[in-house]
């Protein structure tokens, strides 16, 4: 099952913020991970993949400590998910509506409940893929 929600973003910069879209999917051939795509303002986009329970820990605690980090946050009266993307050029610090990713992560729960990933993950099919790329 293949689960796709459009999310409206905040690109925080240090004086102001940016509006931004990004398209969060999930695939239950690979339950363990959710890709966002940012769409940056242009024609250029923006993926990153990391865990689907990253992203559900975030909403309620901080989390991560590589290359995305997530926390909840307060911003005005809306509920919110500061998301800070690292790289080696550079990090961007997003802010996501709290409702909207719970609303994402539930319908990914109704696929494949947490803690049964491992009932949808084919690993001799992404061991041959991983092959495949060598």
């Amino acid at each position: 099952m293949k689960i796709s929600r459009e999310v409206h973003l905040r690109h925080i910069l240090s004086h102001t913020s940016l509006p931004m879209t990004a398209e969060l999917r999930y695939d239950s051939a690979d339950p363990y991970a959710v890709r966002a795509t940012f769409h940056t303002g242009t024609e250029e986009t923006v993926e990153w993949v990391f865990a689907r329970g990253l992203l559900a820990e975030g909403l309620h605690r901080p989390t991560g400590n590589g290359d995305v980090r997530l926390w909840p946050t307060q911003s005005s009266a809306l509920a919110t998910v500061s998301i800070v993307l690292s790289t080696p050029e550079g990090e961007a610090l997003l802010e996501a509506p709290l409702r909207a990713l719970e609303s994402f992560l539930n319908q990914t729960n109704a696929a494949v409940p947490p803690g049964t990933e491992h009932r949808h993950f084919d690993l001799g099919a992404e061991l041959a893929r991983i092959l495949a790329e060598s």
